[in-house]
């Protein structure tokens, strides 16, 4: 009876091995088994993911012919059942090296080879991030080499797109955009908000993108994609992470950071927490004696004194602390539905404003202090995805938001006992529903709603230093409320093997409501509406003759509505000139073209090549103005130019994007990117002025190495000049950020860094990073930058990974 007893359990162990089948999931270059890539089937619909070991069970695909093997970082490939039968059940995914075998997200918001897409689109994947190491996201995104990034302060970092930047460029957060009422015309620094180590991948999408994405998509949206949940597909809880730490000598950064994902069959979590502390930066040896800082404020008793600063390469006061926090939490209860919860939240120390510490008034600084206060934002997000063949959908995505900014500004002058507060908060609720539907086996309608809606609170207040008293002062903004509303549709369309097709529309409504308060300012009017629509469009075609080239080409159109930092803010731009209200706004449009062609040559080299046009029509400008008939009125104790927001300018910008990639044998590889763009802008007398954000010409050009134990990254940055000539007429009048050439006008030189990053995977647990920024020590701002950039900066970092 006992034999009897063991023979059947033999039997029933040996029937459920055979019943199981085991995949293998490897990196093709190193043979290192790869974790988390998703294994998925629409038919049968079935998904799951591979183990630490690179395992899945994939019993339930035995009928499937078409299984897909995914991962960030690497070439998707589809394989039926049979193949991998054939295969022996190994599957080797390709490091996606080369851009025309990558998957997206942000051209659709939904996955797609880029390949497939009429826009040019940039990933940098999770290799990237942690090799180049950014202290920030503003600096991760520069890493692209195809962005250009302007600080004004350290705590800071704009990018520059196609000539484009601040209010005119999206940023989207795991789907959910963070452009709020009160992104303004100025360089802005809200994407430092985003933590480096929390993000998974981040993909650049150039050119207009309204149609998918609305308002501000007008020279580009930059897409984060921060850390998701992993779920278990074994009977275990796993349990895995990442801590880690970070110094940098040029501004004496002190980083710590640590992430842990916990997985079981229906429920994960993903857990995220980093602190940096940065001193004062310091900036290079060799370059423009006009950059040095040779003298700060120090407020002494009651006196303010510009003391003589001691090691003038020291930008003295830059530097600030900041904290990060992200918490997720995924439910998948079936292979149809899965719900999340995002929380995001990040604090700054209040932060110097550097340029508005460098300006000059009579021989003695113009501001005793200027700065920041903390900068917060908090995002708590629910995301919603279904996968079904329903008669309106195929997939379908529910996105509802609600995020908190909040934002000060402080400043004196020099020798002032006035010590202006202005307090900013705005509250952002918005829904997305977006949904896929394929048509037949060539046609796929990607559609959906959106509902935005903003309320921006500001007060003001004036302290007195001496006595400590504090008495109401101006708001920078009406108390006001903007809202928008959209629906859209695309469709895409495989007109043959080889050519698809994509069009698409969007219609916005937006509303803006803005109340005034006249106690400061004599505004002659005390309440402001705006209720308007936008209609935007694209069409575009890829052509792809092989599995070698594509060919991409597409018309589109965006746009920007006013909102009310554009309405209703009064500020100083500049000195001498005051910007006050103007409630006769309507939205800008931007009209563009672009070509693009990439081509591979074998399996060793990848070349491409972009070139586009884009026309700004009613641009949202800073023009002179009057209020109550004045063209000058008293502000900050002188008497300034009165100036408005209005829809007043014709701007175009065109360039081209060029970058190629050559793998050498032994893991060696040679890439390069270069950006040339050209602006210029119509002026009040009709003449035309360069454009602002139009950057010089830029790039990057890197010799890596890269092996199971070992990564290697020599690289070059460079930049053009713009001679003064070519600057535009607001940053003429900015000319304490500028080299002076011999003429005496302000430019901005040419300049490039060396730099030399490495990072050694000591074991499946340690990994140490050893990085050489600015090698030559080179003294250089980037163009129309406030600060300074790092001098020679030594890197050392510290990861362990569980």
């Amino acid at each position: 009876m006992r034999l009897k007893l063991i023979y059947t359990f033999i039997l029933t162990s040996l029937g459920f091995y055979c019943s199981a089948q085991t995949i293998m999931v490897i990196d093709k270059e190193n043979a290192a088994p790869l974790e988390f890539v998703t294994i998925s089937s629409q038919n049968p619909h079935s998904s799951t993911a591979t183990n630490a070991n690179g395992e899945a069970d994939i019993t339930g695909f035995k009928e499937s012919k078409g299984i897909e093997f995914r991962i960030i970082g690497y070439a998707t490939l589809i394989y039926s059942y049979k193949e991998l039968e054939d295969r022996e059940f190994k599957v080797e995914l390709q490091p996606s090296t080369f851009s025309i075998d990558q998957i997206v997200i942000s051209a659709s918001k939904w996955d797609q080879a880029t390949r497939e897409i009429p826009n040019k689109i940039t990933a940098i994947t999770p290799n990237d991030i942690s090799l180049q190491n950014p202290q920030t996201a503003a600096d991760l995104i520069g890493t692209s080499g195809e962005v250009f990034i302007q600080k004004s302060q350290q705590g800071g970092g704009s990018p520059m797109i196609r000539g484009f930047a601040t209010n005119r460029l999206l940023i989207v957060v795991d789907g959910i955009r963070m452009n709020t009422a009160i992104f303004r015309s100025g360089n802005l620094q809200n994407i430092i908000s985003l933590d480096p180590f929390a993000i998974e991948q981040t993909e650049v999408l150039f050119g207009p993108g309204s149609v998918i994405y609305g308002s501000d998509a007008i020279g580009g949206v930059m897409s984060f994609y921060t850390l998701s949940p992993k779920l278990s597909y074994q009977e275990k809880t796993i349990i895995s992470g990442n801590a880690s730490t970070r110094y940098a000598t040029a501004n004496s950064e002190k980083t710590a950071h640590i992430d842990i994902n916990l997985g079981w069959k229906k429920w994960a979590s993903a857990s995220s927490i980093s602190y940096n502390n940065y001193g004062d930066l310091r900036m290079g040896s060799n370059g423009p004696n006009e950059y040095l800082r040779k003298e700060f404020v120090e407020h002494n008793g009651n006196v303010d004194i510009a003391v003589k600063n001691s090691d003038e390469q020291l930008q003295r006061p830059t530097g600030y602390s900041q904290i990060s926090i992200m918490q997720k939490v995924l439910y998948k209860p079936n292979s149809k539905w899965d719900l999340a919860y995002n929380f995001h939240h990040s604090a700054t120390s209040n932060y110097d404003r550097f340029d508005r510490l460098i300006i000059y008034k009579n021989g003695l600084p113009k501001s005793a202090e200027w700065y920041y206060g903390p900068q917060k934002w908090t995002m708590n997000s629910i995301i919603l995805n279904n996968h079904r063949n329903a008669e309106l959908y195929d997939h379908l995505s529910i996105h509802a938001a609600h995020q908190l900014f909040d934002e000060s500004r402080v400043d004196r002058n020099f020798n002032s006992t006035n010590r202006k507060h202005r307090f900013e908060k705005v509250n952002a609720l918005s829904v997305n529903i977006d949904l896929k539907k394929a048509a037949g086996l060539k046609s796929i309608f990607f559609y959906g709603i959106e509902a935005i809606y903003n309320d921006v609170k500001s007060t003001g207040k004036d302290e007195d230093i001496t006595t400590g008293i504090n008495i109401d002062g101006p708001s920078r903004y009406p108390k006001s409320e903007w809202a928008s509303y959209a629906a859209y549709l695309t469709y895409q369309r495989k007109i043959t093997d080889k050519t698809m097709l994509h069009m698409g529309g969007r219609y916005n409504h937006y509303i803006l409501n803005a109340t005034f308060d006249n106690t400061f300012y004599p505004f002659p009017f005390k309440n402001a509406s705006v209720s308007d629509g936008a209609l935007t469009g694209s069409i575009g075609l890829t052509y792809n003759p092989n599995s070698k080239w594509s060919i991409n080409a597409d018309i589109s159109t965006g746009f920007r509505s006013p909102n009310v930092d554009d309405m209703g803010k009064i500020f100083d731009s500049e000195p001498g000139s005051v910007v006050v209200p103007n409630p006769d706004l309507k939205a800008e449009y931007a009209y563009n073209a672009e070509f693009g062609v990439t081509k591979v040559f074998g399996d060793f080299l990848e070349v491409d090549l972009s070139a586009y046009y884009t026309i700004l029509d009613d641009a949202l400008v800073k023009r002179n103005s009057t209020l109550n008939g004045l063209d000058s009125i008293m502000y900050d104790g002188g008497l300034s130019q009165v100036q408005s927001i209005q829809n007043a300018a014709f701007a175009r910008v065109w360039g081209i994007q060029a970058d190629f990639e050559l793998k050498l044998p032994a893991g060696f590889v040679i890439s390069s990117r270069f950006n040339y763009q050209k602006g210029e802008e119509e002026l009040d007398d009709g003449t035309r002025s360069p454009l602002r954000h139009a950057a010089p010409w830029f790039g990057i050009t890197r010799f890596t190495y890269s092996s199971n134990k070992l990564k290697l990254d020599l690289y070059a940055a460079y930049s053009g000049e713009v001679p003064y000539k070519n600057l535009a007429d607001e940053e003429r009048g900015k000319p304490y950020m500028y080299a002076i050439d011999r003429n005496d006008n302000p430019y901005s030189p040419s300049w490039y860094t060396l730099n030399f990053k490495t990072q050694w995977k000591i074991n499946k647990t340690f990994t140490i990073s050893g990085d050489i920024e600015n090698i030559t020590d080179q003294r250089y701002r980037p163009y129309s930058s406030g600060m300074v950039a790092a001098g020679i900066n030594f890197i050392f970092s510290l990861m362990v990974i569980f």
